[in-house]
């Protein structure tokens, strides 16, 4: 059968992984360059683009879905905490505020550092909660 010849130009870096896709094939480079340009000119390749791009479409409005329920949960419980320590914690006298505040930056510092070092260790709510009522993490 007869071929056209064609030269192209194409990144340099794609070669070497053309060099070792036809190793590991055992065909010719030539075959692999035609097989993609045929599935690409192929009047099924938009649809096979269309529908890998409807599947990481899923993907990330999955990945949207999860950090919404996340961002909601997390809001939740703030509000809760707060609700909480307002309707609990009485108002201090004039002669203690200062004293309080001093005291609530120190504390505020050594919950910035422990969170910090929370973080850095990978250690997160959801984790934490995970471990304690036994269930597996859901899948990310």
């Amino acid at each position: 059968m007869k071929k056209d010849r064609l030269n192209v130009y194409f990144d340099p870096s794609l070669s070497p992984e053309l060099d070792a896709l036809a190793a590991r094939r055992k065909v010719s480079k030539s075959q692999i360059v035609e097989a993609a340009l045929a599935s690409y000119l192929s009047p099924d390749a938009a649809d096979q683009r269309e529908a890998a791009i409807t599947r990481r479409l899923d993907r990330l409005t999955r990945a949207v879905e999860r950090l919404e329920r996340n961002q909601t949960i997390c809001t939740e419980a703030l509000a809760l905490f707060v609700r909480f320590w307002l309707t609990t914690t009485p108002p201090l006298p004039d002669t203690m505020r200062e004293a309080a505040q001093a005291k609530g930056r120190e504390r505020y510092d050594g919950f910035v550092e422990t969170l910090g070092r929370r973080l850095a260790k990978g250690n997160t709510l959801e984790k934490e909660v995970v471990r304690d009522i036994g269930t597996d993490v859901p899948k990310q």
